[in-house]
């Protein structure tokens, strides 16, 4: 079973394509997080926002999302 479930992320978004932009995007910020705790600068990145026990990166975006901690908007 996925988790957090589709029908829960799409309450935050109006489509599976914007969900996928979004939560590729706070991945590749968490990974860039992580990245940098590791060298010792992390000030310019934004934590997890949720608390989780996986370390998945895709994982914890999408949960950040499904808690609404994640706001998103068009660009026009």
């Amino acid at each position: 079973m996925i988790k957090p479930r589709v029908d829960k992320l799409l309450e935050q978004t109006n489509s599976h394509y914007a969900t996928v932009v979004v939560a590729a995007k706070r991945a590749r910020q968490l990974n860039s997080y992580y990245r940098a705790l590791g060298e010792g600068s992390y000030e310019e990145y934004t934590p997890p926002m949720v608390e989780t026990a996986t370390t998945n990166y895709l994982t914890i975006a999408l949960e950040e999302l499904a808690a609404e901690k994640i706001e998103y908007r068009y660009r026009v």
